[in-house]
């Protein structure tokens, strides 16, 4: 395998660490996950391209709002491999995304009013608290917060 020479815009895993604003040890793990990719020197330093700063600032912020590193995957795997990412690309590869993050907003948006009724008012009543559930009925429709997230969300 002939080695590639460094370039100008190549950073060592430490200088890519600290311009993404991450651990280097978060950098290996990306790496490792398939995330992001490096290419090693004659000396076997790892080096990475500028570009590949991008991809770990879409990964960043797509955790950051809740989506799991497999679906982050997959749209970063449609994405061009041989040159920097451009807008079309990512808005063309992020077109999933945007259902994902609707169905999430929403939950979210749930929680928060929920949340502020039944843990703010304070009364405690099993009456009419959407959280009671009485001799476990909910157990028959899945596990888990069923009248949070689960298929009964209506009638919470």
């Amino acid at each position: 395998m002939a080695a590639q020479r460094i370039k100008p815009n190549d950073l060592s895993v430490g200088d890519f660490a600290k311009r993404a604003g991450v651990p280097v040890s978060t950098v290996h793990y990306y790496e490792a996950e398939g995330l992001i990719e490096s290419w090693r020197t004659d000396a076997n330093h790892r080096r990475f391209n500028r570009g590949e700063l991008r991809k770990l600032a879409i990964v960043r912020v797509a955790q950051s709002v809740g989506l799991p590193l497999s679906t982050i995957k997959e749209v970063l795997g449609g994405l061009p491999q041989d040159r920097v990412i451009k807008a079309d690309d990512w808005a063309e590869a992020a077109e999933p995304w945007k259902a994902l993050l609707t169905e999430k907003i929403a939950l979210m948006e749930k929680l928060r009013d929920q949340l502020d009724h039944c843990i703010g008012c304070g009364c405690l009543s099993l009456e009419n608290c959407p959280l009671y559930n009485a001799d476990d009925a909910l157990a028959a429709h899945g596990s888990g917060p069923q009248r949070w997230i689960g298929e009964q969300n209506d009638e919470a």
